[in-house]
């Protein structure tokens, strides 16, 4: 196991206020990391903290082999942050916006042209690197923060949910990229996104709430933790269904014109159908959803 980020002890308080209360945990080199929390639950000063942006209270993290708050220069070149919120000139094209930025970095005229021409290509924005970045669409816009974050070559590249106000196609289009990163190019990627399917994409999953750490494990061990899958029948009469439900006492609940039964896996799907048989018109079995197990983590829904 290659750890590239490794937090232990993790603590930061604002005043009386305890912000994280010692977090654990570890980002494995080259994966999909997803950190997951409700508004205020923690994740944003995490992260600030681990980009360097943020001083600590107590505990100890490393990044790449750098410790935080030694090394916090070394670190920041190995690390690349797309912010909720851009940070490029809406009035200059994508590539002057990417000359401005990766003059930062003290890269030679010869090397910045290659960064840049490397960024366009992996992000596939090439064609655009002449238009002005307000002149963008919402994942043309994405796509160039995620160039500007790539020029420097970072090892780790924070994504602070990036397809946030995207379409579905256009969601699907930036994720490509993003699968892209780290499959092809071995980047690590740290993502908070709101969006439960994202998450389900990760290799890890790590839930923060209230400060400290409440679920850990791929999204695989999460769904089958902390949600149920659910048997989904229309019925042909709906008390005479409930009835022989209530006589086997088998827990349902009322959607609408559905009923709907908790199992724990889809082949306790089959005694309850043949007890039914010939009294439903139509049945589904729905898997447990990332959703349903962050809801069943924190009590209420990613917003």
């Amino acid at each position: 196991m290659d750890k590239i980020i490794d937090v232990k002890n993790l603590q930061k308080s604002y005043g009386e206020i305890n912000a994280v209360k010692g977090i654990d945990f570890y980002v494995e080199k080259g994966k999909l990391f997803a950190f997951l929390g409700p508004n205020g639950a923690g994740k944003s000063t995490t992260i600030n903290v681990i980009c360097t942006l943020l001083k600590y209270s107590q505990g100890e993290v490393m990044v790449d082999g750098l410790t935080l708050g030694v090394d916090d220069a070394l670190i920041r070149q190995r690390i690349g942050i797309v912010f909720q919120d851009s940070v490029l000139d809406s009035l200059l094209t994508i590539e002057e916006n990417s000359l401005i930025r990766g003059s930062f970095y003290g890269l030679s005229t010869k090397e910045l042209e290659s960064a840049i021409a490397n960024a366009l290509m992996v992000t596939d924005i090439v064609e655009l690197r002449n238009r002005r970045y307000g002149q963008l669409s919402g994942g043309q816009r994405r796509r160039a923060d995620i160039a500007r974050a790539l020029l420097h070559c970072p090892k780790i590249l924070f994504l602070d949910e990036p397809t946030t106000g995207l379409d579905p196609q256009t969601r699907k289009s930036v994720w490509e990229m993003i699968e892209n990163l780290y499959v092809n190019q071995g980047v690590t990627v740290f993502l908070t996104t709101h969006y439960m399917e994202e998450a389900a994409k990760a290799d890890y999953v790590v839930v923060i709430d209230d400060g400290e750490i409440v679920a850990k494990g791929t999204p695989i061990e999460l769904k089958e933790k902390y949600s149920t899958d659910s048997l989904q029948i229309k019925p042909i009469n709906k008390l005479f269904v409930k009835k022989i439900l209530q006589d086997n006492q088998i827990k349902h609940s009322e959607v609408s014109d559905l009923i709907i039964i908790p199992i724990d896996s889809t082949i306790e799907a089959l005694p309850i159908l043949k007890l039914l048989d010939n009294h439903i018109s139509a049945f589904q079995v729905l898997n447990g959803t990332m959703d349903d197990a962050f809801i069943g983590i924190t009590g209420r829904e990613m917003r």
